[in-house]
């Protein structure tokens, strides 16, 4: 009996001997070789795999950079430490990083914005601008303030602040996820030195705009005419502003009788 449990520890040992040589060798004969350069790169890359830069992840990212598939500031979280650092890893040049912060296009608060019905659904924006109207306010262009946006956001950047989605611009590193997210279209990213933007996304003309809340655009053009460098335009009724040809110097601001630009 003895010799028989001899046998058999002998006969699993050399079987698992010959697995472990069997993996050994073929781990070496079918390895996938990494290119050094994504290592470094993804050690640069700050973790947070928010996809804010079009791919899967960070590790994603790593290899599209290393391929050369992507830039190398296309991290929106890691900005422009994280761009040298991986420009220099690459042997490239950085290029100029532009700091981006979302904005929420819409000003119609509690205060501002009337309601056409109470909702009693689910506390959901996309849920609820699937019901009549688009939402409850009166406004259908307008946020609905059931958050979420701030569900989307890993960086705690933007709250509910009395009904509407408010970013906060230092912690904002301009993702995109809240974007992709709101169902109204509301948000979009823009310069973060951007001193001026139309808090407004309605398309109504003056009058139901006026119906409906204290503060939308009105699309009268005042803004337009006042505008040194023409980077205003009035488009479906709604101010809009070409962030490229902006100074920044205030005067929309002061001319909008309804003090939709912030």
């Amino acid at each position: 009996m003895i010799t028989g449990i001899i046998i058999a520890a002998a006969l699993v040992g050399g079987v698992g001997l010959f697995i472990g040589l069997f993996l050994g060798v073929a781990g070496k004969k079918f390895a996938v070789e990494v290119d050094e350069r994504e290592i470094k790169v993804r050690e640069e890359l700050p973790g947070n795999n928010c996809g804010g830069c079009g791919f899967p992840g960070c590790d994603g990212l790593a290899a599209a950079i290393a391929k050369g598939e992507a830039p190398v500031n296309a991290c929106p979280v890691g900005g422009a430490a994280a761009a040298a650092k991986i420009a220099a890893i690459m042997g490239q040049e950085a290029g100029e990083n532009i700091r981006m912060t979302a904005f929420v296009k819409c000003a119609g608060d509690c205060e501002k914005a009337g309601k056409s019905y109470d909702y009693t659904g689910v506390k959901d924006c996309k849920m609820a601008a699937l019901m009549q109207n688009g939402g409850e306010k009166a406004c259908s262009y307008g946020c609905l303030g059931y958050g979420s946006c701030v569900k989307a956001c890993g960086f705690d950047a933007i709250h509910i602040v009395n009904g509407i989605a408010v970013v906060d611009k230092e912690k904002c590193k301009a993702c995109g996820k809240c974007v992709a997210e709101c169902p109204k279209h509301l948000i979009e990213l823009i310069p973060y030195q951007q001193k001026q933007a139309v808090a407004c996304s309605s398309k109504e003309k003056g009058k139901a705009v006026m119906s409906a809340c204290e503060i939308g655009c009105i699309g009268c053009r005042k803004c337009v005419k006042e505008c040194p460098s023409e980077a205003i335009t009035v488009v479906d009724n709604v101010a809009q502003i070409d962030y490229e040809k902006c100074t920044n110097c205030g005067k929309c601001k002061e001319t909008c009788p309804r003090h939709i630009i912030l």
